[in-house]
């Protein structure tokens, strides 16, 4: 009986503080959540929105259009196009070497090119959309836009694209365009530039690449977990290039290279204004189609390109380095009238060759010419009267002469690469191999033969300067570049270089001379005659020498193999007693200047008339 009346626990409290205990636990736990929950969702919402959105928001850049390229009457060049491209973002695509094998089979384009164009994106540029297919047509761009579903990562987009409407034309003067490689990203130059971005590699592209290529744009677009455009968030319009005007007339252009293609001659032509300094033609031969760099050249072509002999990536009109043969002739005559040992009427007897200790020189005329004067001496082109003058002047007087008209110096064209040419002096030959120089030298030098060596740009400035009374203006190519709105940011005008400082009686009579050279019954240049409009031409024909030949030896180059032939030049103003072109053409292992080159002056100094006499027409 009092075991079973004291059966029952004591009440000490003890349960109902451990139940205190462990609700104000769970309590606390619970304030401490929703606390936390209030922070986040209330204090914090906005910053932690903000971070969702910029997990959730795709950068993709928008590439500038370059700006133009335009002739002296605004016809376009080289223009920009709208372009389809491929792109992949590393971060959002599960499987990118399957997705790369998709894309290559969709396009058509070459595995290995994709991939290479894939390249190894690491840190940022995970993040970054990845071009991998460029300059897609629309059946391309239509194959992978319908597989978009199901290809995470991929995305299209329209970019611009380089276009040289008229292909190899002008090639060597306008450039071309390549991607910026990474040591030149790594120089502070290129600093705003990126992977995959394109500069300008040669000629007007690479010379104003800053001014042609703008300001890229950007987008950012909301997308959602696989890469699917949701909305767009910002734009960021991108600025297109400023314009570029050249002095370039491109009609004469192609009357320059169609003459050269037309013969498959490789060469170079220069024409430019006397008056100015402008540069109407800058043509070079053979040549290349610089479309073929604008979306990546094939490594195949550019191997070929660099391999081949003929050097079609040289421009020969500023690079190429060549004897000027008889077109050198005013230099000593300018000389022998300027020192007095020769006057107007001064006369010397040419037989057919001229001995020099126990070496017989030949004239070109194997019976020779006579007696001849300055004048004569110039219209038939007699080697041994300017032997004979070069003689008495010596090498540094000639050198002097060449000198005071520019040549062997830069002209100072913009375009860069440009070769300085050679004028010989006695020290040049003590610098160079330490002999001495001797009088058989100097007999070579006087008609163009021997050390010297011309650019065609360098003949037709100095000629320019005979033509205009010897002012040398610096040559250039650059007429002004203008915004996209037509702004005027930097005109060029025309730059004296110096003045060649031959009195105006030597420069009448050297003019008469080579105005005799295309008028005259014997003048060497004959093919200039009957131009339209009954206009005359002056100008001077040259042959010079590949191979050396034997004392004695004559050898007609028309039997020699073609890469022992001589080189045909031929230079001319017009009209003669107003110049406003002058030409300059050289022909590698043409022959004979008054039969190879002078046709195809001739057809640039046609075209120049009829385009002028056109346009006073019109007026």
């Amino acid at each position: 009986m009092n075991r079973l009346t004291s059966s029952a626990p004591p009440s000490d409290g003890t349960v109902e503080r451990r139940l205190r205990g462990i609700s104000l636990l769970v309590v606390s736990v619970w304030m401490l959540l929703l606390t936390r929950l209030f922070y986040l969702q209330v204090v914090q919402g906005d910053v932690y929105k903000v971070s969702a959105e910029r997990n959730s928001v795709r950068t993709q850049r928008v590439q500038a259009p370059r700006g133009a390229v335009l002739d002296r009457n605004f016809e376009a060049l080289v223009d920009s196009r709208p372009a389809f491209e491929v792109l992949v973002v590393p971060h959002e695509t599960e499987d990118v070497p399957a997705t790369l094998t998709r894309i290559s089979g969709l396009t058509g384009r070459d595995l290995e090119a994709v991939r290479k164009s894939y390249g190894t994106p690491r840190g940022r540029a995970r993040f970054q959309p990845q071009r991998v297919a460029h300059d897609l047509d629309r059946d391309a761009l239509a194959s992978v836009e319908a597989r978009l579903w199901a290809l995470g990562g991929v995305l299209t987009q329209v970019s611009p694209v380089r276009g040289y409407r008229f292909g190899a034309s002008a090639a060597h003067l306008l450039g071309w365009l390549g991607e910026v490689s990474p040591e030149q990203l790594r120089e502070k130059e290129f600093q705003s530039y990126r992977l995959g971005d394109v500069i300008g590699r040669g000629g007007i592209e690479r010379l104003l690449d800053s001014d042609l290529r703008g300001r890229p744009g950007g987008r950012n677009l909301l997308v959602d977990a696989h890469g699917k455009e949701l909305d767009l968030l910002s734009l960021v319009e991108p600025q297109p290039g400023r314009n570029v005007v050249l002095t370039i007339d491109h009609q004469l252009q192609l009357a320059a290279e169609t003459a050269l293609d037309r013969e498959q001659k490789m060469g170079a032509v220069v024409a430019l204004d006397p008056r100015t300094g402008e540069v109407l033609a800058l043509a070079s031969r053979p040549a290349f189609d610089p479309n073929g760099f604008a979306t990546g050249i094939d490594p195949e072509v550019w191997r070929g390109l660099t391999g081949d002999p003929h050097k079609p990536l040289m421009n020969r009109a500023l690079q190429g380095q060549y004897p000027p043969g008889s077109t050198y002739k005013v230099v000593t005559a300018i000389g022998g009238l300027e020192e007095k040992l020769v006057d107007p009427h001064t006369e010397v007897y040419c037989g057919g060759s001229f001995r020099l200790g126990r070496r017989t020189y030949r004239c070109w005329k194997k019976e020779g010419h006579g007696s001849v004067n300055v004048h004569k001496a110039l219209v038939q082109s007699c080697d041994v009267y300017f032997y004979k003058l070069g003689l008495e002047l010596g090498v540094n007087r000639l050198a002097y002469y060449a000198r005071a008209l520019g040549l062997g110096s830069r002209t100072g064209i913009e375009l860069g690469g440009e070769m300085p040419g050679l004028v010989p002096t006695k020290e040049w030959r003590q610098l160079r191999d330490g002999t001495q120089w001797v009088e058989g030298d100097t007999v070579s030098v006087s008609i163009g033969q021997g050390a010297n060596l011309w650019t065609p740009l360098q003949l037709a400035t100095s000629y320019a300067a005979i033509a205009n009374g010897g002012t040398r203006y610096k040559a250039h190519i650059l007429s002004r570049i203008e915004e996209p709105d037509g702004t005027v940011v930097r005109a060029v005008e025309p730059e004296v270089m110096g003045d060649a400082a031959i009195s105006a009686q030597t420069l009448a009579i050297v003019r008469s001379g080579l105005s005799g050279v295309v008028n005259e019954p014997h003048g060497t240049g004959g093919v200039m005659r009957n131009l339209p409009g009954g206009v005359l031409a002056a100008g001077k024909t040259g042959t010079a020498q590949v191979v050396g030949m034997a004392a004695g030896e004559r050898v007609d180059s028309e039997d020699l193999a073609r890469q022992h032939r001589d080189h045909a030049w031929f230079v001319t103003y017009a009209p003669a007693d107003d110049p406003r072109i002058v030409v300059a053409v050289l022909i590698e292992h043409g022959g004979h200047g008054g039969s190879a080159a002078a046709p195809v002056a001739r057809e640039v100094v046609v075209r120049f008339l009829e385009l002028e006499q056109g346009m006073y027409a019109g007026n």
